[in-house]
């Protein structure tokens, strides 16, 4: 076994790039969402206001609501956006969307995206390959076609609109200078992507134990428990001072300024609700739609009188605060103790034995899961942030492979209603079959040896999202309740996902306290 070398192979890495991306030029012109809007806004913003306007400025709807970093990467944006078309850069061209503005916006995904590309190479380099074995079967081959091809990156920032593939780079590039030994530089990396998006706050506890206990610890017992006599204090300075000064580059103009309480309340926003317009498939879809059965069989046994509930506006798709009906309405505090009680075992499972960067991985995965089931006002299209890093264990592990296919398929179905036009269903469902069946074909030969990756009744489930899609998108629309509850397809979807995002989490899990009870008995014997 050996780290996978692309050097002398890389060509089959330079087509799959320069394929998925000739696709996403193909995509140019496919419809967009309001997140189009949203950064063209930025660039604006960004452009034509001085520094201290920019987490002031309304005069749209879409304000600037990331960190300091990103703002500046929409400003230096905004310095090629003039070549292309300068009226993109006044703040009061609401929803401007020339054809030049377009090609713009969607050329610096492309072209940002040379950062994942560069991340995804460098990932391919961690694993541990057999010599002599066929290239494409290798796991490399199948990691690096898993991230440059995979579905949601493909349609949520080349047709809906965003940048996750830049972000989720530097995510990547930091996760493989943790495997290469090379931690500092890790470090500063995520540092840098807080500072970018801070929805990666969901993993910093990951990072936060990992580096604690792998790098400022410098050495185990023979058992592998801490040898607290190990640390290192030196470490622990340099490492704060990378991520220090990260902030303070970041934030340090606002504080100056004193308007460090605007930002903030502009990167937290609560009063937007528990949920998203379009309900991501966690926990708390399930808890809503549980409160709706419970309040409708109230009403029929007339335990509850209609007139006097709560007039609960989470069916209806709107992004604000709601009561539920029965269960007990939840706050932005429950949810953060709820996250924090989900991923509090893995952090002290790997605390206590870290099982090196795939132990550090495997925690970044089930952070990011915790937080998307029970975080407040999680966008579906955050399961990237637990599918892309899942990728990596997949092609090392039959256990994991399983996972990924379940998580991948029902995460991925999860993101449709986000393209609801009627010319983009023929792309998202064959971009969503073919990686899904790449995904199995490959994964099913890399552990061919080792029988089935999922049991019948995971199989069934998964083909359960057919007869789904056929009625979300074929059967109810043609129906009379279209009108009158035309969230019904939206809410079947988020539902049924779910089960299988909730199943994966569980999965994950029992993972890491199943190696952990085997690793104590070896310990005994």
């Amino acid at each position: 076994m050996m780290a996978a070398p692309l050097s002398g192979e890389s060509s089959w890495f330079v087509a799959l790039s320069l394929g998925v991306s000739f696709i996403k030029c193909l995509l140019i012109n496919a419809y967009h969402s309001t997140d189009f809007e949203v950064h063209r806004n930025w660039l604006a913003v960004t452009h034509s206001l001085p520094v201290s306007q920019w987490y002031y400025e309304a005069t749209s709807e879409w304000t600037l609501d990331y960190p300091p970093l990103f703002a500046w990467f929409e400003y230096g944006l905004s310095h090629v956006a003039r070549y292309f078309d300068k009226e993109m850069l006044v703040v009061q061209n609401l929803n401007y969307a020339s054809s030049a503005t377009v090609l713009f916006q969607r050329l610096s995904v492309i072209v940002t995206d040379v950062v994942f590309i560069y991340a995804v190479k460098e990932c391919c380099k961690c694993l541990r390959e057999e010599r002599g074995k066929d290239q494409l079967g290798k796991p490399s081959f199948i990691l690096a076609a898993l991230l440059l091809w995979n579905f949601g990156l493909l349609i949520i920032d080349h047709i809906h609109f965003q940048y996750n593939g830049f972000l989720c780079g530097v995510l990547l590039l930091s996760v493989a200078r943790h495997f290469q030994g090379r931690h500092l530089e890790g470090a500063l990396l995520f540092s840098i992507l807080l500072n970018l998006k801070h929805i990666y706050l969901y993993i910093a506890p990951a990072y936060g134990i990992f580096l604690l206990r792998c790098f400022c610890f410098t050495q185990n017992n023979a058992d592998g428990s801490l040898q607290w006599k190990s640390f290192s204090l030196f470490r622990l300075v340099a490492l704060g001072s990378i991520v220090l000064s990260t902030f303070a580059v970041s934030f340090g103009p606002f504080i100056i300024m004193g308007q460090l309480s605007q930002v903030i309340s502009r990167l937290f926003p609560f009063k937007r609700g528990l949920c998203h317009a379009y309900w991501a498939p966690n926990i708390w879809a399930l808890y809503n739609i549980a409160d709706k059965a419970l309040s409708i069989l109230g009403i029929k046994l007339k335990l509850l009188d209609i007139n006097k509930l709560p007039k609960a506006s989470m069916t209806g798709g709107l992004v604000q605060e709601f009561q539920h009906s029965v269960l007990p309405s939840v706050s932005p505090l429950m949810t953060l103790i709820c996250t924090l009680l989900s991923i509090l075992p893995v952090l002290l499972s790997m605390w206590r034995r870290p099982n090196g960067a795939r132990g550090f991985l495997r925690c970044i995965v089930i952070c990011a899961l915790g937080s998307f089931m029970f975080g407040w006002h999680v966008h579906e299209k955050a399961i990237l942030m637990a599918v892309l890093p899942l990728s990596f264990l997949a092609v090392e592990s039959k256990e994991d492979a399983r996972t990924f296919l379940i998580l991948s398929t029902t995460g991925h179905f999860s993101l449709f209603p986000l393209l609801f036009t009627a010319q983009e269903l023929p792309i998202k469902i064959l971009l969503m079959l073919l990686f899904t069946i790449f995904s199995f074909t490959s994964l099913k030969k890399l552990f061919s040896k080792y029988g089935q990756l999922v049991n019948s009744v995971e199989a069934a489930y998964l083909l359960g999202l057919v007869p789904l899609e056929l009625i979300c998108e074929f059967i109810y629309p043609l129906t009379s309740w279209q009108h009158k509850l035309p969230f019904i397809p939206l809410l079947l979807t988020s539902i049924y996902c779910a089960l299988g995002v909730l199943y994966s989490f569980i999965r994950l899990y029992l993972s890491v306290l199943t190696a952990a009870d085997f690793r104590s008995k070896a310990k005994a014997q």
